[in-house]
């Protein structure tokens, strides 16, 4: 029994760090959310992908996987659209990176969640190189071009 409770353990505990080093940077830049929501949205993508197979839904049925996937990136626009904030003047809108990265996050956890190694590393690089160095950049233009930063 141990040994079939490697697999989904790993892939938990992946998703679960795939999204916590995506939110230490959204918590280190002082972002609305930060490790524990990313940690969860990744966990709870990969968890409800892993019970679509261990209930036997998916079996050699990709459909069924497929559904769900489209349930997790349908419901995660609405947790990213909560930490999406229009300024006072009506015109800047604040914390759109920080709703990409909790939607990147759910696909972090999906992809956990299949056991897509392949996919899962390189798009978590990915993701933490594009905020961080995305994070410069914007700063470095927008300090040129004498512009606020809306993130």
């Amino acid at each position: 029994m141990l040994d079939g409770m490697m697999e989904p353990a790993f892939r938990i505990c992946a998703a679960v760090v795939a999204g916590g080093v995506v939110g230490l940077d959204r918590d280190l830049h002082g972002k609305p959310t930060g490790v524990r929501a990313h940690a969860l949205v990744a966990l709870g993508a990969a968890l409800f992908v892993m019970s679509s197979t261990e209930l036997g839904l998916a079996g050699s049925d990709a459909n069924s996987v497929s559904r769900v996937m489209q349930g997790v990136v349908g419901g995660i626009g609405f947790l990213g659209a909560g930490v999406i904030l229009r300024g006072a003047d009506g015109q800047r809108i604040f914390h759109v990176a920080t709703a990409a990265s909790i939607w990147v996050t759910a696909a972090l956890g999906v992809a956990c969640g299949i056991g897509a190694w392949r996919l899962v590393i390189p798009a978590a690089i990915a993701v933490v190189a594009i905020l961080v160095v995305g994070s410069r950049i914007d700063r470095g233009l927008h300090g040129k071009l004498g512009t606020k930063e809306d993130e």
